[in-house]
């Protein structure tokens, strides 16, 4: 069995402003940082061999406070970064829906058919992420790999490990510093644990938009 620990970035300077953020390159907010520190006190007892990172900010930034204390190596992984949202990337929802109202809608419906302009198509955006599991994959049995990235990499992460297809991408909520746990096995994956975050209760309240079907006004949470 080889156990990942999928982490989403800390609150971001555009989710608490609900914008979009895909490959723009933003910080974390104080709360985001706070955030960090308080998932570092929860990965304490966690066994870690590997660690792999989006190259993204506000995803590196949060791994490094989460393994403060730790003598481990960080991976970048550009393929673990949000989706490229092209001309629509930092635009708050209401912006894009007067803009490409056809977009919008995709992006409410969570269609798979999404193609944002100048930027990626949803599939070639899963494409992407999915070649990052090679690395999981000569990973040895026993090995506890830490994942720490956005929301809508891991989310489709999770519709590949479990073999349940990415029209179903929508259906998983992950919070800001939130840890999901999946167990690997040769044949097949266990959801052991989803978007754990109780760890969190003395920070603020995560950005409102954190479940995509709730607030079907865009594809991810921004990133």
């Amino acid at each position: 069995m080889t156990r990942l620990l999928l982490v989403r970035h800390g609150e971001s300077e555009y989710n608490s402003a609900h914008r979009f953020a895909g490959h723009i390159d933003i910080g974390l907010t104080d709360t985001g940082r706070q955030q960090a520190q308080r998932l570092r006190h929860r990965l304490v007892g966690e066994r870690i061999d590997a660690v792999y990172c989006s190259d993204l900010q506000r995803a590196r930034l949060t791994a490094e406070a989460a393994l403060e204390g730790r003598n481990l190596a960080v991976t970048v992984c550009p393929e673990l970064r949000e989706i490229d949202y092209g001309d629509v990337d930092g635009l708050p929802f209401a912006e894009i829906k007067r803009l490409h109202p056809d977009l919008a809608a995709k992006i409410s419906g969570s269609d798979l058919d999404m193609a944002f302009p100048g930027g990626e198509t949803f599939l070639e955006f899963v494409s992407r992420v999915d070649s990052f599991m090679e690395k999981l994959a000569g990973h040895a049995s026993g090995d506890s790999v830490l994942v720490v990235a956005h929301g809508g990499p891991l989310r489709s992460l999770l519709c590949s490990l479990l073999s349940i297809g990415q029209a179903s991408w929508w259906r998983f909520r992950i919070d800001n510093a939130s840890l999901t746990i999946v167990d690997t096995y040769p044949q097949g994956a266990i959801l052991s644990q989803l978007n754990e975050t109780r760890y969190l209760v003395d920070a603020p309240e995560p950005a409102v938009g954190d479940s995509p079907r709730a607030q079907t006004s865009r594809p991810t949470d921004g990133g």
